[in-house]
């Protein structure tokens, strides 16, 4: 017997929440960017992971003192960890590096120190401390150590002397050269960074942010325009940006969640009109962002010569774009436009059957398009899961469903004064 869509949902978020409680360090509570043997952790996906025990506990899916142990020991680990200059360090200025060694919980792959991973996992470590709320005495130590974490960053730093944020920095060259400039994921990174009260951002820094953005009509839709879909749902794991509006919504007048919703429609209006004639594309079969794939690659498919990338920023209507599908992507849009992504996430069950054999949430890609030697008629399917996807679909099913997130970081000081300087008004944030 067909399950309805809400016990779907349900099964959908246990089995995604899932690889937050095995694919985990038991020594250190970081979280592995990805289900590959010797892989690193990654901050961002520890972050989520962090926003996602809290749910985890409400839905039954684990027992409050596991969460809190759990909490507990991630937290202690990057307080308490090496924070410095030296390359094998694991952050400097209050931010980390964006991959972790597992064991050692030390930079890996002599990657960067990751300004926007850094806001996810504090963006989580902020979540545990509204959460966690008893007066015991390990509850209490969550709410200090995330309280701490968060007032360790030094926001001016990231910033180099410049008016925006900078992607980070490496103790071999010094800061990126590259800047968070045009609308994205970084909507959280800003409004963390104004709300602190340690060592805030200007309140010009995200004026210069939103003067980089890029207004588009695309498919009959007038919206702020990121191609990537998950830059239309990451910030909105934590905020509800329903009815309240910076500067720039208000000249348009709309909201970033009413953004977020014509984003979804124009992911589905591409699949339908699918330029690029790629195979199963379809009003219930979509989703482009930031994902693995199945190149590097060149195949001649159909008398057609076919360019096939690993893991890109795949994006919509621009590009780039190889026929790869990321379900998850979809399902975090489930808030925005639960019409339009609720049969695509029963297609994705029911016909690709992205859940079997699977012990967690959807497979992070498929590509339909790409030529694959196994029996699966939707084509070649990722083998890797990711807790950056992993995380989107468990907190963003909660947010569709009960909107609990929301609800507890309406209750975030840090982030509420963040909104505040960032010129956000109306809405929620009017006074009680």
């Amino acid at each position: 017997m067909k399950l309805s869509a809400d016990a779907e949902l349900r099964l959908l978020q246990q089995d995604a929440f899932g690889y937050f409680l095995h694919e985990t360090s038991p020594a250190n509570g970081l979280v592995v960017d990805k289900t590959a043997s010797d892989w690193p952790a990654s901050i961002a996906a520890t972050g989520l992971a962090l926003a996602s025990y809290p749910v985890g506990v409400e839905r039954g899916f684990m027992a409050r003192a596991a969460a809190v142990e759990r909490t507990l020991k991630t937290l202690r680990f990057f307080w308490n960890s090496p924070q410095g200059t030296e390359p094998d360090a694991t952050g400097y200025r209050g931010f980390y590096y964006h991959f972790l060694d597992m064991q050692t919980g030390r930079r890996a792959w002599k990657c960067e120190i990751s300004t926007v991973d850094s806001a996810f996992l504090l963006a989580g470590a902020l979540t545990a401390s509204i959460y966690f709320d008893a007066k015991t005495a390990d509850e209490q130590e969550i709410r200090t150590l995330a309280d701490g974490l968060y007032r360790r960053a030094d926001w001016q730093w990231a910033q180099n002397e410049g008016t925006t944020l900078t992607h980070g920095w490496k103790p071999e060259s010094g800061f990126i050269k590259y800047r968070w400039e045009g609308y994205d994921e970084a909507l959280l990174l800003y409004i963390l960074g104004l709300g602190s009260p340690t060592h805030p951002l200007p309140e010009s820094s995200y004026a210069a942010w939103a003067s980089t953005y890029e207004w588009k009509h695309c498919y009959d839709l007038d919206y702020l325009y990121a191609g990537p879909l998950f830059t239309h749902q990451l910030s909105h794991i934590w905020i509800d940006f329903r009815g309240i509006q910076d500067e720039f919504m208000r000249a348009k007048g709309i909201d970033y969640f009413e953004n977020s919703r014509r984003a979804t429609y124009v992911q589905q209006r591409y699949a339908i009109d699918n330029p690029l004639k790629f195979t199963g594309f379809n009003d219930c079969c979509w989703g482009i962002s930031a994902s693995d794939g199945p190149g590097p690659d060149s195949v001649k498919v159909n008398g057609i010569v076919r360019q096939f990338y690993d893991y890109v920023g795949r994006g919509v209507p621009y590009g780039p774009d190889d026929g790869t599908i990321a379900p998850w992507a979809v399902v975090a849009s489930l808030p925005f436009a639960s019409e339009i992504v609720l049969p695509v996430i029963d297609y994705f069950i029911h016909q690709v059957k992205l859940k079997i054999p699977n012990s967690y949430g959807f497979k992070a890609t498929f590509n339909p398009t790409y030529p694959d030697k196994s029996t699966n008629p939707y084509g070649w399917v990722s083998q890797w899961h990711y807790g950056l996807n992993q995380g989107p679909i468990v907190l963003m099913i909660e947010n569709y469903r009960t909107g609990l997130l929301w609800r507890w970081m309406r209750r975030c000081p840090y982030l509420i004064t963040g909104l505040q300087r960032a010129g956000f008004s109306g809405g929620w944030l009017l006074p009680q």
